[in-house]
């Protein structure tokens, strides 16, 4: 099984009895759903539902672990404090004491550490959790192994993907892929998540590309006979994802960035509208 370290990911910690509920009340899934055994991916919306951040829930003793972006862990604490009020609970960034690894290939990863299956895709391996102040496993694939990796798949990396303030979460999979729960009530940015859903207003899907010539930068736009259907995201070695306009998702039809050729493969998991399929 290929594990590789994540250097550009963090760990917040939640402890104290109120931090379910706490939690519950204000990201998109079900914190609930945590065990040490199952990771919950989930994220935090502005009031009006737009993406600030998402990350992996892993329950560990008497404590609660996100696995987010390290850049966003300070911010998390800092946005999540606002709504403490007189719950019982404690935040930190706890990236300092915990290191981030990835492992998938099929078989379990090693013992000692907290670890759960990725809860997106069986594909994606494993989300792991390790104690800095002991040997860190040997990682024997590199960063770039696993970034290609979920690019194959499909999978959105945070803030290389999507925009603060401004992406929608069902336009980056986080329907199909289990990171919002239909049932568990409400939290913040709820609103226009069901709404974009049950009246099928999604216009546009960030969606995986191969690449034919040089690797357009994030944001270049995405041109279909000139004109611009979308912009790139995150890419290496011939893939990519960019998001793109549903009338784009049309077979046979040239979509271009900077110059290089791009072609839609979407992935099996993700559910388009028929006439963009």
């Amino acid at each position: 099984m290929p594990i590789t370290h994540l250097s550009g990911r963090g760990v917040v910690e939640l402890t104290g009895p109120d931090r379910l509920g706490f939690l519950q009340g204000l990201v998109s899934n079900d914190v609930a759903a945590a065990t040490p055994e199952r990771a919950v991916w989930a994220a935090l919306l502005t009031p009006q539902g737009k993406w600030l951040a998402d990350f992996f829930i892993l329950a560990e003793a008497e404590r609660l672990l996100l696995d987010v972006e390290a850049n966003q862990a300070e911010m998390l604490v800092q946005r999540l404090s606002r709504f403490r009020l007189r719950a019982k609970v404690t935040l930190r960034d706890a990236s300092a004491e915990l290191a981030v690894l990835a492992a998938w290939g099929g078989t379990p990863p090693p013992p000692g550490m907290i670890a759960a299956p990725d809860p997106r895709l069986p594909e994606a391996g494993w989300r792991l959790l390790a104690d800095r102040a002991a040997p860190l496993p040997v990682a024997d694939a590199t960063e770039a192994d696993w970034d290609l990796h979920r690019l194959r798949l499909g999978l959105p990396d945070g803030s290389r993907d999507l925009e603060a303030e401004k992406t929608v979460l069902l336009e980056a999979g986080f329907d199909e892929l289990g990171g919002v729960s239909w049932s568990k009530g409400c939290y913040m940015g709820q609103e226009l998540t069901a709404r974009t859903k049950y009246r099928g207003l999604l216009k546009r899907r960030i969606v995986p590309v191969t690449v034919a010539g040089g690797l357009p930068p994030a944001g270049t736009p995405v041109l279909r006979d000139g004109v611009e259907v979308g912009a790139m995201r995150s890419a290496r070695d011939g893939h990519g994802l960019a998001l793109l306009r549903l009338d784009a998702l049309v077979p046979g039809v040239t979509l271009t960035a900077d110059g290089a050729v791009l072609t839609p493969a979407v992935p099996g998991w993700m559910k388009l509208p028929a006439a963009a399929e």
